[in-house]
């Protein structure tokens, strides 16, 4: 090649460089066309009236969507619902009661045509050892599996019933027809001592998000898991101030107890975002719990 030779190279070289670079933003721009706006959405949520459940009905309805709140007749599931409006119903129901669940979702297609989203934030907890051996007994099998019976069969009772409803759905060019949020808890794989229920409960949360989101991936419905670490939930809240003061001080960083709505944001941009899917993503700040 002469020197003459290489303006006309480098023209033709940077022309298909051009074309490389058009023919990549048409395809980011058709992968981007495929996020989703919580807005217009329908959403159910569990445990919906208080803590983490309360902030996300809250986030929903402010960012445009509708949302039924699931939770126990004596919560204050239906001052809420009518604090927020029109967008907002409650439905009295125990999340391990298929009748209740399936009238709950039945609210939802009554009052706003169908489901788009579910999240499941109703739990319970106990903190007791497996054994106590100063007063010679053992852990209430009842307790455990109470707790097992509300936090997992009570978080798939809710999944199954709500999947069938987002089958309903036409789906979107992404074929997308629904997403379920699940909460587990950094107690999945830090369990501390009293927690062998609760932390059995959401390690059978973790453990089955990845086979639900392969059986539920064929109708375009996703399902993802959030483990929160230490939030400012009504059960922290009745703790005095300086065990508030030094469970905060545990988070790496931010060294504080995590803000509900900063739960809320991330269901929302789950369900914005199609490619997360059959993941379990740690919300603690880096925490690591101690014995």
């Amino acid at each position: 090649m002469n020197d003459l030779d290489w303006p006309s190279h480098t023209e033709q070289a940077m022309s298909s460089f051009s074309a490389l670079n058009s023919d990549a933003a048409a395809v980011t721009s058709g992968n981007m066309a495929n996020i989703r706006s919580v807005k217009g959405m329908v959403g159910l949520v569990t445990g919906g009236a208080s803590g983490l459940g309360r902030a996300t009905v809250e986030r929903l309805v402010q960012q445009g969507a509708s949302a039924v709140v699931l939770d126990l007749p004596s919560s204050d599931g239906h001052a809420l619902a009518a604090n927020l409006g029109e967008r907002c119903a409650f439905a009295p129901a125990d999340v391990t009661s298929e009748a209740d669940v399936c009238a709950a979702v039945a609210l939802a297609r009554q009052r706003f045509g169908r489901l788009d989203l579910a999240v499941n934030c109703a739990g319970i907890a106990v903190a007791v050892k497996t054994y106590n051996f100063k007063k010679d007994v053992p852990h209430s099998l009842e307790d455990f599996t109470r707790v097992i019976t509300v936090n997992i069969a009570g978080t798939f009772n809710v999944i199954r019933l709500a999947a069938g409803e987002m089958g309903r759905n036409e789906p979107d060019a992404d074929g997308h027809r629904g997403c379920i949020v699940n909460t587990a808890s950094v107690a999945a794989f830090d369990g501390q001592v009293g927690q062998a229920a609760y932390s059995a409960s959401k390690g059978g949360i973790v453990g089955m998000t990845l086979p639900i989101a392969r059986d539920l991936a064929p109708m375009g419905i996703r399902v993802v898991t959030i483990a929160p670490g230490l939030f400012s939930t009504p059960l922290l809240a009745g703790l005095p101030e300086k065990v508030r003061s030094f469970l905060a001080r545990q988070v790496p960083f931010p060294s504080r107890l995590g803000d509900p709505a900063e739960f809320a944001h991330l269901v929302t941009a789950l369900a914005e975002n199609p490619m997360i899917n059959g993941e379990v993503i740690r919300l603690d700040g880096a925490i690591r719990m101690q014995p």
